[in-house]
C-alpha cells in the first residue's frame, strides 16, 4: 500500500509535528463547521420551498458525515492520511463554494449539496485525533489527542463571531459567511498538503507490528474496545442530546435567545478548553480516573439542571457537560488507539466512528421531541442510566487490566 511505503520513509519524530499541524487544522475545521452550525438553520429557512424542509441542509451535514466516515478510513488506508485529509478539506472548501452559489441563486437543493460537502469534510476531520495518536508511542497518545482537540478552543468562539461578521459582506445575506467556509477549507487543505507527513504507526504495547488482522467482531469484543466505544459513543450522545436542547430549554425558562447562544459558547469552552491539560491529567492520575471524572461531571450537569432553571444553573450545567465530554472523549480515543493492531486500523476506526456518528445523530434528532414531550428536567434524568452503563463497561476494562498485571506476577 502507498501509505506503507511512506510510513517507512518518515522518522517517528514527525509525529510531534503532525500533532501541531493537525491541531491547527482542527481549529480551521471547527471554525468552518461552527459557521455552518450557526447559520445553516436560518439559511435553510430562507431558501426552503416548503418551510418544513428548513432543517434538511443542517441534517445533511450529519448524514453526509456518517455516510463518508467508513469510506474515508478505507481510502486513507490506501492513499495515506496526508492526501486523504487534504481531499477531505477540499470537500469542505467545495461545499462552502457551492453554498455561496446556492445562496446567490436562491437554490435550496444546491444548498443541501453544499452542506453535504461540509459533512464530508467533517468525516475526514474526525480522524485527526486518531492520526495523532497512531503516530506516537502509548505513553504519548493522550497528550497527542489533547493537542489536536485544543485546536478547537479558539475556533469554537471564533467561528460564530466570524459568521456574524461576514454575513453582510455581500448584498445577498449569508453569502459572505459561506465564502469564509470555502477559505477555511482551502487553508486547511494547503497546510495538510505542505505540513503533514505520513508516519509509521506505533503498535500498542506488547503487539508486534507484523501480527495479522483479526476479525472485526473479535476486536470489538475486547473490554478495551468496549470501554473506548462506551466513552466515545455514550459521551458524545449525552453531550449532543443536552447541548441541542439547552438553547430551546433556556428560552422556555424565560431566558433570552442571546442567553441561549452564550450558554452554548460557554459549553464549547468547556468542551475544548480542558484539551490543554487533559493529557497531563491522564499521565498523572491514570486513564481510568480521568474517564470516571468525566462521567461524574456529566452526572453533575444533570443534577444542576434538575435542581434549578436559573441562568447560572444553565451555564454551570453546560460547562460541566462540556468538560465531562472532553475527559470521556480524550480518554475513550486513547483506549481506541490501543485496541487494534496496525493491520486492523482502518476497519476498526471506521466501525468505531460509525457507531459514534449513528448514536449521536439519533440523540440530535431526538433532543427536540424529547424536550417537548418530557421537559428539561426529565431530559437530564434520561442521561443518568446512559452514564451508568458507560461506567460499568469501563469498570470491566479496569478489572481486566488489573488481572493482566497480577496474573504474570503470580506465575
Amino acid at each position: 500500500m502507498a501509505s506503507g511505503i511512506f510510513d517507512r520513509l518518515r522518522p517517528p519524530a514527525s509525529g510531534t509535528r503532525n500533532a501541531t499541524v493537525l491541531a491547527i487544522c482542527q481549529g480551521l475545521f471547527t471554525a468552518a463547521v461552527a459557521i455552518d452550525l450557526t447559520l445553516t438553520g436560518l439559511t435553510g429557512y430562507q431558501l426552503a420551498p416548503d418551510k418544513s424542509l428548513a432543517t434538511l441542509p443542517f441534517a445533511m451535514i450529519t448524514v453526509a458525515g456518517a455516510v463518508v466516515t467508513i469510506f474515508a478510513s478505507l481510502l486513507m488506508e490506501r492513499i495515506g492520511r496526508r492526501w486523504g485529509f487534504t481531499l477531505g478539506a477540499l470537500f469542505g472548501a467545495l461545499g462552502g463554494l457551492v453554498s455561496v452559489l446556492a445562496v446567490f441563486r436562491g437554490d435550496f437543493w444546491l444548498f443541501c449539496l453544499g452542506t453535504a460537502g461540509v459533512g464530508a469534510f467533517q468525516a475526514f476531520a474526525q480522524y485527526y485525533r486518531l492520526a495523532a495518536a497512531d503516530s506516537v508511542p502509548d505513553e504519548a497518545k493522550a497528550k497527542a489527542i489533547s493537542t489536536v482537540l485544543a485546536g478547537g478552543v479558539i475556533a469554537a468562539v471564533l467561528g460564530p463571531a466570524l459568521a456574524a461578521w461576514s454575513k453582510d459582506l455581500y448584498p445577498v445575506l449569508f453569502a459572505g459567511s459561506y465564502l469564509m467556509v470555502f477559505l477555511l477549507g482551502l487553508a486547511s487543505a494547503a497546510l495538510l498538503a505542505i505540513g503533514y507527513r505520513d508516519v509509521a504507526m506505533h503498535a500498542a504495547a506488547g503487539q508486534a507490528f507484523e501480527l495479522p488482522a483479526r476479525p472485526l467482531a473479535t476486536v470489538m469484543r475486547q473490554p478495551i474496545f468496549l470501554a473506548a466505544a462506551a466513552n466515545n459513543v455514550i459521551g458524545g450522545a449525552v453531550m449532543m442530546l443536552i447541548m441541542t436542547a439547552a438553547p430551546l430549554a433556556a428560552v422556555a425558562c424565560s431566558h433570552s435567545i442571546d442567553d441561549g447562544a452564550n450558554i452554548i459558547q460557554w459549553h464549547l469552552v468547556g468542551m475544548f478548553g480542558p484539551s490543554f491539560f487533559a493529557g497531563r491529567l491522564i499521565a498523572r492520575f491514570g486513564l481510568a480516573t480521568v474517564l470516571f471524572a468525566g462521567m461524574a461531571l456529566n452526572v453533575a450537569c444533570a443534577v444542576v439542571a434538575v435542581a434549578s432553571a436559573s441562568l447560572t444553573a444553565f451555564y454551570l450545567a453546560l460547562f460541566c457537560l462540556g468538560v465531562g465530554w472532553n475527559f470521556m472523549f480524550v480518554g475513550g480515543t486513547t483506549l481506541l488507539a490501543r485496541s487494534y493492531r496496525p493491520a486492523e486500523r482502518a476497519r476498526v476506526q471506521g466501525a468505531a466512528e460509525i457507531l459514534r456518528y449513528g448514536l449521536t445523530a439519533i440523540a440530535t434528532l431526538g433532543a427536540g421531541p424529547l424536550l417537548e414531550t418530557y421537559g428539561w428536567s426529565n431530559l437530564n434524568i434520561v442521561i443518568l442510566p446512559m452514564i451508568v452503563a458507560a461506567g460499568i463497561v469501563t469498570l470491566v476494562w479496569v478489572r481486566q487490566e488489573r488481572r493482566a498485571v497480577l496474573v504474570p506476577a503470580g506465575e
